[in-house]
């Protein structure tokens, strides 16, 4: 019978393999991945006291550049990108901003999953513990101008599934994301926004 020394280094090389495969998994699926569609969960927590923000909604990717993060609950609001410029409307405040898309990359989660190009350009990917049975990569910005000071990507079957993404004033955005379509037919009218009547544009 084995003894427990080695069923426990068996048990540790299976793990090191296991996360050595959360990087590699991660540009396979971006390489593969034309686009996506699917739903959102999100939760907003700041520092230990303050009130957590949570929402939800539907998102759309089409790969290089173009997006759609559509909040549905507990308000509207809508994160558009058509490959050279992102619109944020809120139909509440009767109000539109244009932003050139390379200055608002950071816009949504889904921003940086539909970027021109690999992650592994703008971000230094290392391997992190399997955690709440996903395979978890730490993504850290290169640039320096980056909001966020680090972001941890969570794996399963092959698909982003789970985002974590912690910012410079201490807020950590926690994203799952469900019943995921990958490659799906989509149109591009999708990514187009056209402001309506009577809505403040404000372009930056």
């Amino acid at each position: 019978m084995p003894s427990a020394r080695w069923f426990a280094a068996l048990v540790l090389t299976v793990s090191a393999t296991a996360h050595a495969d959360a990087v590699s998994d991660l540009k396979r699926f971006l390489s593969s991945t034309t686009g996506v569609q699917g739903q959102f969960s999100q939760v907003v927590s700041g520092k230990p006291g303050a009130p957590t923000q949570t929402s939800s909604g539907d998102f759309a990717i089409q790969r290089p550049g173009k997006f759609r993060w559509s909040y549905l609950k507990p308000y509207q609001q809508l994160i558009v990108g058509d490959g050279k410029r992102v619109w944020l409307y809120d139909p509440e405040l009767r109000q539109a901003t244009s932003k050139q898309v390379s200055a608002a990359l950071e816009s949504s989660p889904a921003a940086l999953l539909a970027g021109d190009n690999a992650l592994d350009k703008t971000y230094t990917l290392k391997n992190l513990p399997n955690r709440d049975g996903l395979a978890w990569v730490n993504a850290i910005p290169k640039s320096k101008e980056s909001t966020f000071d680090s972001i941890h990507l969570g794996l399963k079957g092959g698909q982003v599934v789970a985002m974590e993404l912690q910012d410079h004033f201490g807020q950590t955005t926690r994203v799952s994301f469900s019943g995921l379509t990958q490659n799906p037919k989509q149109s591009l009218d999708l990514f187009r926004f056209t402001p309506p009547k009577d809505v403040d544009v404000i372009e930056e």
